[in-house]
């Protein structure tokens, strides 16, 4: 995407594992779609995840789910010039490329807790406001979220928390590949083409199109 100066520029900065990315990612990126200028994509290897597929194949997938969204063109996008596993050097790159933006960084709230204790965490409050996406079992009335607020601007998102979860997926404990109603289509079929996630419930077929 070329760079753009316009002050009023605001963007989403949404760093993912994608590992993989599945309808609850597909929902957030459609209402932040709603909310900003411009949706930045990336995922990236988590310091703190053991991480089963690629980076490759994340990126690929996460395009494959953008490209089916229902949101105006190009307003989300896959940025991997912006991946790396430091959020601060992520929002030192999409400076550069963003000079006048204003950026949020969008979090899960099982990370509000985690926050403070990042790398170069004040560079981070400094750099971006924070927006968090609620998740099942997270109180966001907490005390975590009034420490964190100490720190830089906070909003949380006015969406429902979805409850699904990467990680599931990867553990087997869902149905097959080609059914499973967490992972998009296009996903699906990438995933069976490129014997991702080996478990006796992800080994399906290559879903085919009439």
């Amino acid at each position: 995407m070329t760079a753009t100066n316009s002050p009023a520029l605001r963007i989403a900065l949404f760093g993912t594992s994608a590992d993989p990315p599945h309808q609850g990612h597909a929902a957030i990126l459609t209402w932040l779609a709603t909310q900003f200028d411009h949706v930045a994509v990336w995922t990236a290897n988590n310091p703190f995840k053991e991480h089963q597929t690629p980076l490759g194949d994340r990126f690929r997938m996460l395009e494959l789910l953008i490209d089916d969204l229902a949101v105006p063109p190009q307003r989300v996008q896959v940025h991997p010039e912006l991946s790396h596993m430091r959020t601060v050097v992520t929002l030192e790159r999409s400076r550069q490329v963003w000079p006048q933006a204003e950026f949020s960084l969008v979090v899960g709230a099982d990370l509000v807790e985690q926050l403070p204790t990042w790398h170069r965490a004040t560079e981070i409050f400094a750099a971006a406001n924070i927006l968090v996406i609620p998740r099942p079992g997270y109180d966001l009335r907490s005390a975590s979220l009034a420490n964190l607020r100490q720190h830089t601007t906070v909003t949380v998102a006015e969406m429902p928390a979805i409850d699904v979860s990467s990680s599931r997926y990867r553990q087997c404990d869902g149905i097959p590949a080609a059914t499973a109603p967490e992972i998009p289509p296009a996903v699906q079929s990438y995933i069976a083409q490129h014997h991702l996630y080996p478990c006796p419930q992800n080994s399906t077929a290559p879903l085919t199109t009439p």
